[in-house]
């Protein structure tokens, strides 16, 4: 006989619809990145991934899981935009380019990128890599396969022929060939434009540019301009055209220049600014990432015999002390500051010393934090999803003990993180993983 309830008690066999998980954390403060200031204590509402609300006082909303984060200050989660997950600083990392594949690169990307959001930097930038390794790690965070920071990448950097982002620049001469556009090395408005398409092609979230020259390659200058006006001008109107934003790496002040009349988003590093490129970003609202971190770091281990080769020791020992200062006048000038650091260049999970460098530049703790926040979204063109703790924004929370207005040292003992409704870090030790 046919059963005429077979289909009825299937149905009653379901479970019922994921209820909504609501989780409170009650802090001590909460730190106000729209207006950088730091108000009373307040109960951080969220549902599922997103932020409900923003209650005041410490509340225990009904059917929410309370998390009392005693005194802590709760900040939004932190946004370094200057990073390479895929790579750290060593003293034989000019040997072993020779002797690792990208496997080994992309493994060790995983152990960088947990440090990083345990750290408290939830979300990032990648701004350069081998060959496009990055992109899987992104693809593989996203996933939900391993921990680490939600990123935007930039796959290879675009540059030209020996400069600053020519991966073959000390090679000898058989192995170095002719690196051109599929791999960002560029030398006319015609190869910039195939370049940003192939990076389109394979997937980036942004474009990152190098027009000028740098510390860690083997060629002569720090600060010699690389491309021409042409050339960069060419691939900001390609990259806009598919909707990324351009980030400049340049030191000196003539790439400088032509970065922002050519229509880049940001400048980084921006070592040698000068009265009038500072006056030019203003008007064009240029935004400048600093990386004090990368310039303090190579100063430091240029003092070490043999860690660096020669010629890139001599020019980190002239960046090194330059930056900093640099920093802080730009920000007395009006520039537009987000907060990035270069990691890397450092070893990650350091990224908050970034805080204390911004403050000893005379750069104050509200206006540090603001730039690893509200400022970095607005960068990343985010600023919706991002940078604030407010309704509707994904999230992503970091509680530091005490008040880090007052002890800007407070941000690099982070110990609570949470990303995307997910608790990763919970009284200073990691949340184990399912």
């Amino acid at each position: 006989m046919r059963c005429i309830f077979a289909v009825p008690l299937l149905l009653l066999a379901l479970p019922a619809a994921g209820a909504e998980s609501l989780t409170a954390l009650q802090c001590g403060h909460v730190f106000d990145a729209l207006h950088g200031r730091l108000d009373g204590a307040g109960t951080v509402l969220v549902a599922d991934e997103r932020i409900r609300e923003v209650l005041p006082g410490k509340q225990a909303p009904t059917g929410a899981e309370t998390i009392d984060l005693g005194d802590s200050t709760c900040l939004p989660g932190l946004i370094d935009s200057h990073t390479h997950l895929t790579g750290e600083t060593s003293p034989t990392a000019y040997n072993d380019q020779f002797r690792w594949n990208v496997a080994d690169y992309a493994i060790r990307s995983v152990v960088y990128a947990r440090r990083t959001l345990l750290a408290g930097f939830t979300t990032v930038r990648n701004l350069g890599d081998t060959a496009n390794e990055s992109l899987a790690l992104r693809n593989a965070i996203r996933a939900g396969v391993v921990p680490g920071p939600r990123l935007f990448t930039a796959g290879t950097a675009i540059g030209s022929t020996g400069g600053h982002a020519d991966p073959t620049d000390g090679y000898r001469q058989d192995l170095a060939g002719d690196p051109g556009p599929r791999v960002g090395i560029i030398n006319s408005p015609e190869d910039a434009w195939k370049a940003v398409r192939q990076h389109y092609k394979d997937g980036v979230d942004l474009i990152k540019i190098m027009p000028s020259g740098g510390v860690l390659d083997e060629s002569a200058s720090v600060d010699n301009a690389q491309m021409t006006l042409e050339e960069i001008k060419a691939v900001v109107a390609a990259a806009h055209d598919y909707g990324y934003t351009v980030a400049a790496h340049a030191h000196g002040a003539e790439a400088i220049r032509r970065a922002v009349l050519a229509g880049v988003d940001s400048i980084e590093h921006g070592t040698f600014l000068d009265e009038a490129d500072m006056k030019l970003m203003r008007e064009h609202g240029t935004w400048l990432v600093p990386t004090i971190s990368a310039g303090h770091y190579v100063a430091e281990k240029a003092k070490t015999p043999g860690y660096y080769p020669e010629r890139i020791a001599a020019k980190a020992l002239q960046v090194g002390p330059i930056i900093q200062a640099t920093a802080g006048k730009a920000y007395k000038a009006g520039v537009k500051i987000a907060f990035g650091t270069d990691a890397a260049v450092y070893p990650h999970g350091q990224n908050a010393h970034e805080f204390a460098l911004m403050v000893e530049a005379g750069i104050p703790a509200a206006a540090a934090l603001q730039a690893a926040t509200i400022n970095a979204a607005t960068l990343l063109h985010r600023e919706r999803e991002l940078g604030t703790l407010a309704a509707g924004k994904f999230a992503d929370v970091v509680a530091v003990p005490g008040n880090p207005l007052d002890d800007i040292a407070a941000m690099e003992n982070v110990r609570f993180v949470m990303q995307g409704g997910k608790v990763v870090k919970r009284d200073g030790r990691a949340v184990a993983r399912d």
